[in-house]
């Protein structure tokens, strides 16, 4: 065959539609977005009998041709667009057990397009527990299709799945049902005016809002403007061939689909109950949600610490094997360093993609969303909106990406563009630092003051998100029409394969998509920070060098060298050991000799490119307490906010030492006036309020941008989020200072 058959496979919300692309395709698949819009296109490939291969297409799920959203206009304009290069050969439509009934409503919409459709019914390992009996020969004969009973738990099926495909041309593309039956003096006019054209395409075209077709839109409107309906007689025609279809569909499944309901019966009614009450449901979710974080962050813990070990090891690697160089250089603190910048956050999304799948496989994350609706929906937003909230506290990149279930528009616009307020685990240092440097000890209620601002700042984030979203609800011109329809699937224990794919899939999206992002900015700062223009870049060492030997050390790096020794004293540093036969004294040279080279380091970097950027921006971060030091910091975590610790490190000269010697060296720094710490109560304050509200993570506007399909609103994003920050914390720093 000169080339692949082309497979769509289409179903509702719930059918196993996802399991079985993944049975079929297995690792030979993709996930990407279709052109122009941000509704996820999956595809892949399988292999089919006699050597044969399908282009196997995962349409996203919808109840019927009768659109409602993004998702199901897509489907839509690919079926009736025949010179789309993904136009099916065949239509695979997956329904489950326990809804058939519901399910071939879609089947006959598809059939009446006159494109051969092979009916797969899933879950069929369910039908004796449920009392389900089905003649598939009589189901077969009545819809004029091949049906294959599959059960994607149990592996069964898939290879008859694959055996209809490959025999396609076979299938009958007879229509089920006489769509014109609703209104015959319409069609017959319409028929008349197209003579070309299929019935049931035509009136697709017109009742769809969809954005392209093969016949355009205007064009029949136009040419029927005669006998153009209302939308509201539109509805009421579409409304009876839903009858017509369900009249059909009832009389076959009355003779072919038998259901004991004594057998049916289960704990599924009782568990909703629990799940979804009005105090009990809530509870058990939020106990749920802590369970979940507190695993992401403790097991992600352990894979992250040993990815940025093995990435600094192999820096470190570089530049002891290759010729010191700006190569090397590139090399180990720039592409290796911003290769860990994404690395080390593959664990955490990983995890956190693990139970979002779990949650999903097993039916009970529809349950969280019917119960979280009405507490969003004064706010604009809705009870899908809740997952990506969630997401957000470990990272707003999956988070942004977790709002494609959203179905309207302005709900899904409103909750991508406040999900960054929520606090992010990238946050963290930066808080840890800060409240361990102003916040006194001390504790409230039992409850130390440091542990309550830290909780503050958790619920200042997520209150500050609910809040614009009511505002961009108010204030956004968008329409708003939406009923909140989901459907309750039945629970079921998640299968491993589709929660390996899911988490695969969405891990290489991070890794693929935001990480490039990363790695550039990541090399830009390298840059900035390794090159100056000036003399005193160029001649760093030795100015830095005569320096010492005219006014000594300075007071960072005596003390530096004092608490290292009294540390050694008490433990040796192995690093600052070579032999048993060292003494203290070429201990104390071997410090002073990595105290001047951090001392050259720092004065390199305060010439170099971002060092002037620092002191350019000075005049713009001095209203709110920082010096240009903290400027550079703040100015290189809009790459990312855990940059922040990392620019302070390099800048006050500590390089690779642990986080306590860099808390010790910005509670030992201080302001302009040489009177007071520079990190004092106000600044702080005015620090942390910066970094709740700012928009700081480039990675995230570069996903924001694909979601959204526009560089409009992460540029809103930017500007309004940063600077309502530079506002809070200016006016924090001038009431406390």
């Amino acid at each position: 065959m000169s080339k692949n058959i082309n497979v769509a496979l289409i179903g509702n919300p719930n059918t196993g539609k996802t399991s079985v692309f993944n049975q079929l395709t297995g690792l030979n698949q993709k996930v990407g977005n279709y052109p122009g819009i941000t509704v996820e296109k999956k595809e892949g490939i399988c292999k089919l009998p006699r050597g044969v291969k399908a282009h196997v297409l995962d349409l996203p799920g919808t109840y019927s041709l009768n659109t409602t959203s993004l998702d199901e206009s897509v489907v839509v304009e690919l079926l009736l667009n025949k010179n789309d290069k993904d136009y099916p050969d065949v239509a695979v439509v997956i329904s489950d057990i326990e809804n058939l009934k519901r399910n071939l409503l879609l089947f006959t919409q598809i059939k009446d397009l006159q494109i051969p459709a092979v009916l797969v019914i899933n879950m069929a390992d369910r039908m004796t527990r449920k009392g389900i009996s089905i003649d598939i020969e009589l189901l077969e004969k009545k819809l004029d299709t091949k049906i294959a009973l599959v059960s994607t738990r149990k592996g069964q099926g898939i290879e008859r799945v694959k055996e209809l495909i490959a025999n396609y041309k076979s299938l009958s593309s007879k229509p089920n049902t006489n769509t014109s039956r609703i209104s015959p003096e319409y069609f017959a006019r319409l028929q008349k005016t197209f003579p070309q054209e299929d019935l049931y395409k035509l009136w697709l075209v017109i009742t769809q809002d969809v954005n392209f077709m093969p016949i355009e839109k205007k064009r029949i409107q136009d040419a029927t403007s005669f006998s153009t309906k209302s939308k509201n007689e539109l509805k009421k025609l579409q409304h009876k061939e839903t009858v017509i279809r369900y009249q059909f569909i009832n009389g076959i499944l009355k003779e072919a689909y038998k259901v004991d309901l004594q057998s049916a019966k289960g704990l599924r009614a009782s568990l909703d109950k629990v799940l979804t009450h009005k105090v009990f449901g809530y509870l058990i979710f939020c106990i749920i949600l802590l369970t979940i974080f507190q695993a992401i962050f403790e097991w992600s813990s352990y894979p992250s610490d040993w990815i940025d070990i093995q990435f600094s090891m192999a820096g470190e690697w570089v530049k002891d094997t290759l010729p010191s160089g700006v190569f090397t250089n590139l090399l180990a603190e720039g592409i290796i360093a911003g290769i860990k910048g994404i690395a080390v956050f593959i664990p955490q999304i990983a995890f956190l993609f693990l139970f979002i799948s779990l949650l999903e496989e097993s039916g009970y994350m529809s349950r969280v969303v019917f119960l979280m609706d009405k507490l969003m929906r004064p706010f604009g937003l809705s009870g899908k909106s809740v997952v990506p909230l969630i997401s957000g506290t470990a990272c707003a990149i999956p988070a942004v990406m977790a709002t494609r279930t959203i179905e309207n528009w302005k709900e899904r616009l409103i909750t991508i563009l406040v999900v960054p307020f929520t606090t992010c685990s990238a946050r963290l240092p930066v808080y840890l630092i800060l409240i361990a440097l102003v916040i006194p000890k001390g504790s409230f209620l039992g409850l130390s003051y440091q542990a309550l601002t830290l909780m503050l700042l958790y619920l200042l984030g997520f209150g500050m998100a609910i809040l614009s979203a009511m505002l961009l609800n108010k204030y956004l011109k968008i329409q708003n029409k939406s009923l909140f329809m989901i459907e309750m699937p039945t629970y079921r224990l998640p299968l491993f394969k589709n929660v390996f794919y899911t988490v695969l899939e969405k891990t290489k999206s991070f890794v693929f998509g935001a990480g490039k992002i990363i790695l550039a900015i990541s090399i830009i700062l390298w840059f900035l920070g390794s090159n100056g223009f000036s003399e005193e870049f160029k001649n760093a060492e030795e100015i830095v060098t005569q320096r010492i030997e005219k006014n000594g050390l300075n007071n960072y790096s005596k003390n530096y060298i004092k608490n290292s020794l009294i540390a050694f004293e008490k433990s040796p540093d192995p690093e600052l050991i070579q032999s048993a036969k060292d003494s203290l004294d070429i201990v104390k040279l071997r410090l002073t000799e990595k105290a001047i080279a951090q001392e050259i380091t720092s004065f390199k970097l305060e010439h170099s490119y971002i060092g002037y950027a620092g002191k350019a921006i000075e005049p713009i971060v001095k209203p709110l307490g920082y010096d240009w030091k903290i400027g550079i910091a703040v100015l290189t975590s809009f790459a990312a906010r855990e940059v922040f610790v990392g620019t302070l490190a390099t800048i006050y000269s500590v390089g690779n030492d642990e986080e306590e010697t860099i808390k010790n060296r910005m509670a030992a720094e201080l302001d302009n006036s040489g009177n007071k710490p520079l990190f004092n109560l106000a600044s702080g304050i005015s620090l942390m309020l910066f970094y709740a509200f700012a928009m700081q993570c480039m990675s995230t506007l570069a996903v924001v941008k694909r979601e959204t399909n526009s560089w409009k609103w992460p540029l809103y994003q930017l500007v309004f989020m940063s600077g309502f920050a530079y506002l809070v914390a200016l006016v924090a720093y001038q009431v406390l200072k």
